[in-house]
């Protein structure tokens, strides 16, 4: 059966697997500069604009670890929301591995506004405070929901204005971005993000995360932290031969369409299931619901799914790019024999 938990649960889609086959049919040259980063990367620069920087990572929390020690001194802090990833689920590296702190925000939905960051500008120039450098925030959210136009807009000019940087965790990038109907350069360049992350193992990849920087003040040092934070991959044609693969005839847009698709399926298929509340707007591929507690295990005993809140109840699910109409009708046939 599959599972509801995480998109990270899926499997390889197959056009990436015969990426990564091709990539291995002959000898390349190591530490990414073989033929298959180079035309990754000007793929990219086609993409987001010919100044972009492309690094690769391992994994999201590398690559988020690469990006913010681009943009941080020691001395310095991100502000960011209290769920979002860098605070709740990276086991300190951000803070570890730049020296710097975290000053989390409660947000009710996953997102930050100009209004929640404006009482932390008061901390700029006072020796005692850590400094606010950058605001981070994530696309889509740990909550599925996504960021307006209107609302990245603002943050990235509220934070240019008080001369912080940008940073997106694009772990969900593709999500967000097929939630929104705009190109990948409309919803992250174009808006003043300067540096991100572009996810691609919750999108059908096996393994690899980009670091895309935009900002020309944060390129100086970026490949010393990427070898530093030891991301450097001898191997790097197996990372970007994947990117690659996800980026030519938008197969990135084409999987998270379709994730996105079998998430609202899903939520329209439980919405007025008696004793089930959808708490958050299913913007992407994720569903944050409440359910009769008695049903819960039973549930899960088929389909695995985390338990977001202990106190509150509050389930998440996730829908993937190999999610099918069939799985979610079988989910949702389950819930019900367990509840009506």
């Amino acid at each position: 059966m599959k599972s509801f938990a995480s998109d990270n649960y899926s499997g390889i889609h197959p056009e990436i697997l015969e990426a990564i086959q091709h990539a291995n049919q002959s000898h390349e040259i190591s530490y990414a500069e073989d033929t298959y980063t180079e035309k990754t990367n000007a793929l990219f620069r086609e993409i987001f604009g010919a100044k972009t920087e492309v690094l690769y990572a391992f994994n999201g929390t590398g690559a988020n670890v690469i990006a913010l020690k681009c943009a941080l001194l020691p001395f310095e802090a991100v502000l960011c929301a209290e769920t979002a990833h860098i605070n709740a689920d990276e086991c300190g590296a951000p803070t570890q591995s730049t020296g710097s702190s975290l000053i989390t925000i409660k947000t009710p939905n996953g997102k930050l506004t100009p209004e929640l960051l404006k009482a932390f500008m008061s901390r700029k120039g006072n020796v005692h405070n850590t400094q606010p450098r950058v605001i981070s925030i994530s696309q889509s959210t740990e909550l599925g929901t996504v960021y307006s136009l209107t609302e990245l807009k603002a943050l990235c000019s509220f934070a240019h204005e008080n001369d912080l940087f940008v940073h997106l965790d694009g772990a969900r990038i593709s999500n967000a971005v097929a939630a929104l109907g705009v190109s990948l350069k409309e919803a992250t360049v174009d808006c003043g993000v300067d540096i991100m992350s572009f996810g691609g193992t919750k999108n059908g990849l096996m393994i690899g995360e980009a670091v895309l920087i935009f900002n020309d003040e944060l390129k100086k040092y970026a490949a010393f932290y990427q070898k530093q934070t030891a991301h450097l991959f001898s191997k790097n044609r197996f990372i970007a031969a994947q990117f690659y693969a996800l980026l030519k005839n938008d197969l990135w847009l084409r999987m998270a369409t379709h994730a996105n698709q079998m998430a609202a399926f899903l939520a329209e298929s439980v919405a007025g299931l008696p004793g089930v509340t959808i708490t958050q707007k299913v913007d992407a591929n994720a569903l944050f619901v409440i359910i009769p507690p008695h049903a819960v295990e039973p549930l899960r005993a088929k389909y695995r799914f985390y338990t977001w809140s202990e106190d509150t109840g509050e389930l998440r699910w996730m829908c993937s790019f190999d999610t099918t109409r069939e799985d979610v009708m079988d989910f949702v046939e389950t819930l019900k024999s367990l509840i009506i």
